[in-house]
């Protein structure tokens, strides 16, 4: 044992001295391993600062108080809740045919005896700010009471104390273009505010909110709004309670459950009950398990644990063969220890020590200068999640684990090259020579098994399964595979030499002939290419589904603005207002159908107001909607599934405000609907209709329903409404035309001559291009002038963040792909220093230096790039496949269930991103190879011959 210690004392202070002796080697090894721990580090004390304790985070949703009171919405009905105070039932069970409760509950009737209280409303408005109006929570509450500390903190200035008075969050501040004096107006009120202090909420930096004493915009609860009051405003109200003692208990939570009043409590949440003492848990459908399943986490554990073996793998491929090379360039002192009486066991200690002396010093420079960064941009990472953190949150436990891992790493890392030089005779380690190895044959034979075994799981899993865990299972061991057989796939590549000049031949040659430390090299550029290529090609092909998913409103470009207030008395300065700031190519004016009386909107409850609906006839109804139809819900699957498919029963999923509009063929135009006998058919006074359920014999009918006639269909439930049904000749366009919620296009004079009440509600416009913030912020300003909002809406078609991301992950792989290159080409360069050297001796010029030295890093790039976009397309088909089969399932439950008729087939995609693929495969290994030409010297000194 003691021999034992010593020799690995006498090892470590060896490897200590000859990595200090080396110190751009040990240097390069050092940062392979440290930067990873210093992300990882970082990460974790990132986490863990910004994760809330349940203290911290009872601060700031209570601040000072015990509880915090509100009304769920249930009528005052006893109920039941969580111990969160989130998850709310009502304590009775209903049936499926009983109305479930709603209202308004009393929630001061459930305050404890002897409670101080303090009223915490909220609501939301359009306030002006110094480029315009910009809509704002409106936060009502006495910031001045002690209860309230926790919840915000004051920034500068100080919380509002009197009338007049308001404070802002910093944000609201900087994107109002204001600053603590100015004034602030809410839109519609005349009076204005002075902002006397900023201040931020913890839990949300980015929010724009204001804060004002009780009564400053909102209406109060209990009493309508005054002409005074902020207009459109919802306003929702909580109340903060402090009990004082053993603060607000679970049984004073059940009580106050009992009067229909739910509670968050800080006693509750710190010290939660029992799920069996938890009525609401009782109930069916309900239970404790809130939090993630076993399953869950197990994945996510599999995730963490995939990530961090593929990071070690990546650091052992790279550093593993530059300790190989440090290893051969120390072959005559390792030869000196064996000469002297050292053993084999005492040169795999050497060497092991190498990578436990540059291990340990990675783990203390990765975890303090994790810790340095963490430290010095919490305030941007705060500023990045939205939130502050808790607290700068050390878990040396956790560290120490992360620091462990760097030494393992080290460890692994050097194990090859341990064994290696441990073998090597004595007499060849003292003279310098290597002799000839032979590649091995076993390797690719298990890499070959590898890869089919992996791409076998792989389609089973995509084809007969829908356990993501096995695609991803099977992909991991075939890139496995392919790593191993990288050494083979490089020789390989050095048949190509023949056709090459003479640079990127002695480039290929070297590579092929010193495999040892090119193909991990190569293998650590594949595992990070097949990584990007993975993700691009699931995000791209992804981003083709949901823009083939996207419904848009109306056609690219195209405006619309729908204002049926008053009868539609403020539509022609709203049009005009349009036409002024927008570049409008064409305008199509559009009225409404009023039943009752022009100022009446569709379903509006007024006095003397109907509404219309669009008459479907009996035999074009789809039997799957028709309410309470006798024997419906005794339909077998498969008969739902024959009705599903039934055109009666076909959905395109748009939805518009005025399914009827009253127009001309300019509204065709603006809508793009190219059907010239549509055009003729509203010249001549006819109909236009989208649906061609709606007609029968070549009419539709639109249905006049009454105030009067609303009441008796409330009281003959299940039978169609009663009323006039007014008809019209009508054309059917073709089915491929899109009318965008549009149901019905009537023709102005069509209208007239059937006594249809019509009013002004808008206009679509088709624009030149489409318009700019500037322009849309100038046409807010004129609908303001205006007092409305106008309904503007701007189809801006499906937008993509995905760009964005694959640009991130093309910079990350060529990163990669260049760092690894470069530490394959410094590898390479410090190995072949004697070729090198014969070849200045011999008279080759200087450029070949270079040139060489940028084909080594090309090389390198190019092999790991088009090995590893072929492996990275794998998990990516995979992953499609399977989500394919899982939506075709959901599919066939809808279906099956009778609302098949309401979405289409799954369409899911494989979409290779070439352009992607083109920067990895082009880009990268060319701009390595020109980064690694002019980094490296041209020139050398001609080696002495060495002494005999």
């Amino acid at each position: 044992m003691n021999r034992w210690y010593h020799s690995w004392v006498a090892a470590v202070r060896i490897a200590r001295r000859d990595a200090w002796r080396f110190k751009g080697r040990s240097a390069l090894v050092l940062a392979m391993i440290a930067l990873p721990i210093l992300g990882v580090s970082a990460v974790d004390l990132t986490l863990r600062s910004a994760e809330l304790s349940t203290g911290q985070q009872m601060d700031r949703d209570l601040g000072a108080a015990d509880a915090r009171m509100s009304d769920p919405g249930m009528g005052g009905v006893p109920i039941h809740q969580a111990p969160d105070g989130i998850s709310t039932a009502p304590a009775k069970d209903f049936g499926e045919n009983d109305p479930w409760p709603e209202g308004a509950g009393d929630v001061p009737a459930a305050f404890p005896a002897g409670a101080r209280t303090l009223k915490d409303a909220s609501g939301s408005g359009k306030l002006r700010t110094g480029h315009g109006l910009l809509n704002t929570v409106i936060h009502e509450i006495d910031a001045t009471d002690p209860m309230t500390r926790g919840m915000m903190t004051l920034d500068r200035g100080r919380f509002p104390e009197k009338a007049g008075e308001i404070a802002a969050t910093t944000h609201f501040l900087e994107s109002g273009g204001l600053e603590i004096g100015s004034t602030v107006a809410a839109r519609g009120l005349a009076t204005e505010y002075r902002i006397v202090g900023s201040y931020e909420l913890p839990d949300s930096l980015k929010a724009d909110e204001v804060l004002a004493p009780p009564g400053t915009f909102l209406a109060p609860l209990d009493k309508a709004l005054k002409a005074d009051d902020l207009p459109g405003t919802e306003t929702s109200a909580t109340y903060l309670v402090s009990v004082g003692g053993d603060g607000f208990t679970w049984n004073m939570v059940q009580k106050a459950n009992s009067q229909g009043v739910a509670v968050v409590s800080r006693a509750v949440a710190l010290d939660p009950p029992a799920d069996s003492e938890v009525p609401l848990y009782q109930k069916d459908g309900w239970g404790g398990e809130y939090g993630q399943s076993a399953a869950s986490d197990a994945a996510a554990l599999a995730v963490v644990a995939t990530v961090v073996g593929l990071a070690m793998l990546e650091i052992c491929l790279l550093a593993g063969p530059a300790f190989a090379v440090g290893a051969r360039r120390s072959a005559r002192q390792l030869g000196l220890v064996g000469a002297n009486g050292g053993d084999r066991r005492h040169i795999r200690a050497i060497v092991l020590s190498g990578g436990l002396v540059i291990g340990v010093a990675a783990a203390v420079v990765g975890t303090a200068l994790g810790l340095l960064l963490t430290f010095a941009l919490r305030p941007l990472l705060e500023d990045y999640m939205g939130k502050r953190f808790g607290s700068f949150d050390i878990r040396p436990l956790e560290l120490l684990g992360i620091g462990a891992l760097a030494v393992l790493t080290g460890l692994l890392a050097a194990i090859v090259p341990a064994i290696t030089s441990s073998r090597q005779s004595v007499l060849a380690s003292l003279t310098g020579r290597r002799g000839v190895r032979r590649s091995s044959r076993v390797l690719p034979v298990i890499g070959l098994i590898a890869a089919g075994l992996g791409i076998t799981i792989t389609l089973y899993g995509a084809s007969a399964s829908d356990n993501v865990t096995v695609v991803a299972g099977g992909s991991a061991l075939a890139e496995l595979g392919i790593v191993a057989l990288t050494p083979a796939l490089v020789g390989l590549f050095g048949r190509l030499g023949r056709w090459l000049p003479l640079s990127p031949r002695l480039a290929l040659r070297d590579a092929v002939r010193n495999r040892g430390r090119t193909a991990p090299a190569v293998a650590a550029v594949l595992a990070a290419v097949a990584g990007t290529v993975a993700v691009a090609t699931y995000t791209a092909s992804d981003d083709v589904q949901q823009r083939a998913e996207y419904s848009a409103r109306l056609p690219y470009g195209v405006v619309s603005v729908m204002n049926g207030e008053g009868g539609g008395r403020d539509v022609p300065d709203i049009r005009a207002a349009v036409q002024k700031h927008f570049p409008v190519d064409e305008r199509a004016d559009v009225a409404r159908v009023a039943v009752g009386n022009a100022n009446c909107l569709p379903y509006s409850d007024a006095k003397g107001c109907g509404r219309y609906e669009i008459f479907t006839p009996e035999k074009n109804r789809c039997a799957l909607w028709t309410q309470d139809r006798p024997g419906v819900e005794q339909l077998t699957p498969a008969e739902r599934r024959k009705l599903s498919k039934d055109w009666r029963c076909e959905e395109d999923g748009q939805y518009a405000e005025y399914d009827v509009l009253v127009a001309d063929e300019k509204l065709l135009s603006v809508l793009a609907v190219d059907d010239p006998a549509a055009v003729d058919a509203l010249k001549n006074g006819k109909a236009v209709s989208f649906d061609r359920r709606n007609i029968e014999n070549g009419k539709i009918g639109i249905k006049l329903i009454t105030d009067t006639d609303k009441a008796d269909l409330m009281a003959q439930k299940g039978k169609d409404a009663p009323g006039e049904i007014k008809s019209f000749p009508v054309h059917q366009v073709a089915k491929s035309a899109e009318g965008y919620g549009v149901k019905v296009v009537l023709p102005a004079g069509a209208a007239k001559e059937a006594g249809l009440i019509t009013a002004p509600v808008g206009a679509y416009f088709s624009t030149d291009a489409l318009p700019d913030s500037t322009q849309q912020q100038k046409l807010e300003a004129a609908l303001d002038t205006l007092g409305t909002d106008g309904g503007l809406y701007v189809e801006k078609g499906y937008t993509s963040d995905n760009s964005i991301e694959l640009l991130a992950l093309a910079v990350f792989a060529g990163l990669v792909t260049i760092g690894a290159a470069g530490i394959a080409t410094g590898l390479a360069q410090t190995d072949a220093e004697p070729d090198l050297k014969t070849l200045a001796a011999v008279g080759a010029p200087p450029r070949v230096r270079r040139t060489l030295s940028g084909f080594q890093c090309g090389v390198v790039a190019a092999m790991g790039v088009a090995l590893g976009s072929a492996a990275g397309v794998l998990p990516a088909i995979g992953l499609r496949l399977t989500e394919e089969r899982q939506q075709l399932k959901w599919y066939e439950e809808a279906v099956a269930d009778g609302m098949g008729g309401m979405s289409e087939v799954p369409y899911v995609p494989i979409v290779v991103p070439w352009e992607t693929l083109a920067a990895l495969l082009v880009a990268v290994p060319v701009g390595a190879a020109l980064l690694a030409a002019l980094v490296t010297r041209s020139r050398t000194a001609v080696a002495r011959r060495a002494a005999g």
